[in-house]
């Protein structure tokens, strides 16, 4: 009962939290001055009267209150309204931006986490080898370099004076990006965890009985990583979801981040607001979700 109770407090919490970000949107984008019809005025040199025009047919000469409930009422309705510098509906845009973002932004996670537990695993059981070299050299690398240096050096390296890969479109280079970062923000503690696991014990007596070390790693190791490998990535979520959107406008690729900030160029509002409110339920959600898978594989309450 309890924990039902729990969980709903959280789901209620968590869905204020998207509509208090949904709110702050609406209204910071009509603070700052200036409109879509500024934008297409200066593009396409509209008369006094044109932009008059096409600020009624937008609904932008309504009150505040009025659009909002207007865009309100759109949501209800399970609709994003059309993008004004597209001409199509938003939903149709972000729908096929989607998938881009997932691949990016999971192939990301997946390569991070799957580093960061590697070389956590390696340098505890192998104190000497190059596993503990790695830990360092990836914990530095995360608190040092940021992503977006980093891929600005990987296009100059691979792309312009390589020309292993295009300057745009490459998916598999931000991915290894951002994958390393995730990888240098775990890697620490979980080292730091698993040095003082292969002390405990059961796993001293396994070692002793010559267990092999992969057997090891699997029935001894990995079911203490997990737990910590899970709360700690809860952490790297939102900064996922930042860095996956950079990349995708620093290479080119048709994703959320890409079409947000096209969106935010030609201040389009009905774009923006659909964006920026998927990204603020999908942080949430994710977050909501580490939480959730790290309550079941470690129930023990919170000190």
């Amino acid at each position: 009962m309890k924990q039902m109770v729990a969980l709903a407090t959280t789901v209620g919490r968590s869905a204020l939290l998207v509509v208090a970000i949904g709110v702050l949107v609406f209204f910071f984008l009509r603070i700052v001055p200036g409109d879509v019809v500024d934008v297409f005025s200066v593009e396409g040199d509209l008369t006094a009267a044109q932009a008059d025009m096409m600020r009624k047919e937008l609904g932008l000469d309504a009150p505040l209150p009025a659009q909002f409930a207007a865009w309100v009422g759109n949501l209800l309705a399970g609709e994003f309204g059309t993008s004004v510098r597209y001409q199509r509906p938003v939903g149709d845009l972000i729908v096929g931006a989607i998938p881009t973002t997932l691949v990016v932004g999971l192939g990301s996670f997946v390569f991070g986490v799957t580093l960061a537990i590697t070389l956590a695993i390696g340098a505890a059981l192998w104190p000497k080898s190059v596993f503990a070299v790695m830990v360092n050299v990836v914990n530095v690398w995360s608190i040092a370099l940021p992503t977006f240096c980093v891929g600005l050096v990987g296009i100059i390296v691979f792309s312009i004076w390589l020309g292993w890969m295009p300057v745009l479109g490459n998916i598999w280079l931000p991915i290894i990006v951002i994958g390393m970062d995730i990888a240098g923000q775990l890697v620490k503690t979980l080292h730091e965890e698993l040095k003082e696991a292969t002390s405990s014990a059961h796993v001293r007596t396994a070692r002793a009985k010559g267990v092999h070390p992969i057997r090891l790693i699997v029935f001894h190791l990995l079911p203490t990583a997990a737990p910590l490998a899970l709360a700690l990535s809860g952490i790297v979520l939102s900064g996922l979801v930042g860095g996956t959107l950079t990349m995708e406008v620093l290479f080119g690729l048709p994703g959320i981040g890409s079409l947000t900030l096209n969106g935010i160029l030609g201040r389009d509002y009905p774009l923006i607001q659909a964006t920026l409110l998927l990204l603020a339920l999908a942080v949430v959600v994710l977050n909501g979700l580490t939480d959730l898978l790290h309550t079941l594989i470690d129930p023990r309450p919170a000190q």
